[in-house]
């Protein structure tokens, strides 16, 4: 049987995680590296936006769409913490979760690009239904729940040079990209 992959990837998260290691991901690369070991199913890309969205925002997803990512987008809130205060959050968690299960049948191979812990159980789940999965973070991003669920098929970006843009200082800092 052929690959079939799916790609999910927490945008916030990896955005961090590629500002705290000075690496930045060329996603066309990126998805030209899996399509070379199968065929390329679903690339989901979770991001928060503001409302309105920016002009660099809307620009980068557009991008993204343009390369092939169904794009899911959920609105920035703003949460006053009990010191008083502000911390923004879109947290599309349970979309990526929901669309890992919704799209089972669609793969045989689930790559997820993500470091949050939260994703430890919906990893074990996936791989009980019979499904190749693999995490995709960095070694001082990745919690060590999920980088237990991932066992062998753990895989640091940093050290996947093909992928690699251009340098992080080279770019603005921006959270939402």
């Amino acid at each position: 049987m052929s690959k079939r992959i799916s790609i999910f990837v927490d945008g916030a998260n990896v955005f961090y995680a590629q500002r705290d290691n000075h690496f930045l991901i060329d996603w066309e690369k990126m998805l030209a590296h899996f399509s070379q070991i199968g065929e390329l199913y679903e690339t989901f890309y979770y991001i928060g936006e503001h409302i309105p969205p920016e002009a660099r925002t809307e620009k980068y997803l557009k991008l993204l769409r343009h390369i092939g990512f169904i794009v899911r987008t959920k609105r920035i809130k703003t949460i006053i913490q009990d010191d008083g205060t502000k911390k923004q959050k879109a947290n599309l968690d349970i979309e990526i979760a929901m669309d890992l299960f919704n799209t089972i049948e669609n793969y045989n191979v689930a790559v997820l690009f993500s470091g949050d812990g939260d994703f430890e159980r919906a990893i074990e789940l996936v791989r009980a239904r019979g499904k190749e999965i693999y995490v995709v973070s960095t070694d001082n991003y990745i919690a060590s729940e999920l980088r237990n669920a991932a066992g062998r098929n753990y895989i640091n970006f940093t050290k996947m040079t093909s992928w690699k843009r251009r340098e992080w200082k080279d770019i603005p800092p921006n959270p939402r990209i």
